[in-house]
């Protein structure tokens, strides 16, 4: 390399370092009159370095909005509607989402028709194992097994048989005729038997496997209870 061009490469190797240097002290020059400035702005304000990530970062809020949120809609029924869905995924291999959306229509529907959610949710659990497009040979279809031949005037408002393959119709017509049999009997275990179409079975099995069923879901419901009780203490 000739003379001319150790040159300016030692000219380009200066200037880089200069322009370092000069940086260097516009940092060094910064941080001396900055630091003094915020540790006076402290001591006048100490609150300020305690208060909430909320009131500084944006982001925060939004967050501590969403979990507010969450905190909020998490009432008693909520948290027994919760616990009652993750059993039954868990027991019957159902999805989640699959398994809260049968456990919502249930606590609708009977509440509407004045109903034990936990009874249709039993019987289903007995009837199709929460398949929503079962079909028996005798003729029943969905989650609650319902024989439309049976209950046509119950069908009609829903567009017909066809309906009984959607969950929420197949539910809220299940509960119907669970509340039409309680009443004709004013005993549950003969409604139940009932609505298996063994009245005359001597052992009431069928209602003994939806009674067994249905412990375990009231249990999950005393649970429920009892950890929000403990939560609100």
């Amino acid at each position: 390399m000739n003379r001319t061009g150790i040159t300016r490469h030692l000219s380009c190797a200066l200037t880089a370092v200069r322009d370092l240097l000069a940086l260097t002290g516009v940092a060094a020059i910064l941080a001396f009159v900055v630091l003094p400035l915020q540790l006076q702005f402290e001591k006048a304000l100490p609150g300020l370095t305690s208060l909430p990530l909320s009131l500084v970062d944006p982001f925060a809020v939004t967050q501590s909005a969403a979990e507010g949120a969450t905190q909020v809609a998490e009432t008693p029924l909520d948290l027994e509607q919760r616990a009652v869905s993750e059993f039954i995924a868990k027991r019957y291999r159902v999805a989640e989402d699959a398994a809260g959306e049968f456990v919502a229509i249930a606590y609708r529907a009977g509440e509407q028709h004045r109903v034990d959610p936990l009874l249709i949710l039993a019987v289903m659990a007995i009837e199709s194992r929460y398949n929503p497009v079962a079909e028996s040979v005798m003729g029943a279809r969905g989650l609650m097994q319902v024989i439309p031949r049976y209950h046509p005037e119950k069908l009609e408002p829903h567009g017909g048989e066809q309906a009984l393959l959607e969950p929420e119709v197949n539910i809220v017509v299940g509960a119907q005729i669970l509340r039409e049999y309680t009443r004709r009997f004013g005993d549950l275990e003969a409604a139940l038997q009932m609505y298996n179409g063994a009245l005359d079975e001597p052992t009431s099995r069928y209602a003994n496997k939806v009674f067994a069923e249905k412990a375990h879901l009231d249990a999950l419901r005393v649970k429920a209870r009892k950890q929000q009780i403990a939560s609100a203490a």
